[in-house]
């Protein structure tokens, strides 16, 4: 059996942010209900309370504003070629002695995220020794998200009603058959050295051409499991998630 970390899980939550988005540039700064979407999501962490919470910057507007907000803020070389690795390097300036011994990469364009959401994956590594990698699903039977490549689906090897071992990741509809599909919700928990091993990895085959980072880590042969959870967290790519997502948290319909 192969040496893991200890059971016992010290999370770090680090935040990616950048302005630079094709399409809805500026979007961590996004006006939801008076308050900038990086906000929203930076309080939905700290209300999980499963560690400290740290925003990782590609841009001094955000890192001004998280302050503002009452947050900490790091800054990061805008030129790294992904938020991944934008959070390996906000851990390693916040923690550079590993006191911290997984990080939560959570996405700053989930402002309806439950906080509990972030506990479900989090407790994956403490639950599953050998898990490298935790992330989050949820069950859909819609035909719109079954054909849809923007939805990413999970095929899991289910291990208990709550959990299941990734087995594949991809834009289509699979697993084949009658049955609901695991969306997939890009919420992901690094064991420390698994962050650290990713980071040194080359983009493989699989992720280059399904454009899924994840499937880097299983072509390495690292483990990925994923929690069940009841609902999907609304994420903003475009105007038309932003403005579902003011009315969401505001409760207040465009005009």
């Amino acid at each position: 059996m192969r040496k893991t970390e200890n059971h016992k899980i010290a999370p770090l939550v680090v935040i990616p942010a950048r302005m630079a988005s094709t399409r809805l540039p500026g979007k961590p700064l996004a006006d939801i209900g008076g308050v900038p979407m990086i906000i929203h999501v930076m309080q939905r962490a700290m209300a999980a309370n499963v560690g400290p919470v740290v925003v990782a910057c590609a841009d001094t507007e955000i890192k001004h504003v998280v302050q503002a907000g009452g947050g900490t803020a790091v800054m990061t070389d805008p030129n790294l070629p992904s938020g991944t690795d934008r959070v390996r390097a906000a851990a390693d300036i916040i923690d550079p002695k590993g006191h911290y011994n997984c990080v939560v990469n959570l996405q700053g364009d989930l402002p309806t995220l439950e906080p509990l959401a972030i506990h479900a994956a989090v407790d994956v590594l403490a639950e599953v020794p050998d898990c490298d990698i935790s992330t989050l699903v949820v069950a859909t039977n819609d035909p719109r998200q079954r054909d849809d490549p923007n939805v990413v689906k999970a095929v899991l090897a289910m291990e208990t009603t709550s959990r299941g071992r990734a087995l594949y990741f991809t834009r289509a509809p699979a697993p084949a058959g009658t049955g609901a599909l695991w969306h997939h919700v890009g919420i992901y928990v690094y064991r420390r050295s698994a962050i650290n091993r990713f980071c040194t990895l080359t983009p493989s085959p699989l992720e280059k051409r399904e454009k899924l980072e994840q499937l880097r880590a299983l072509e390495a042969g690292m483990r990925i499991d994923a929690a069940v959870i009841d609902s999907e967290p609304h994420g903003v790519d475009t105007p038309d998630d932003l403005q579902r997502a003011i009315e969401l948290i505001t409760g207040q319909k465009h005009a």
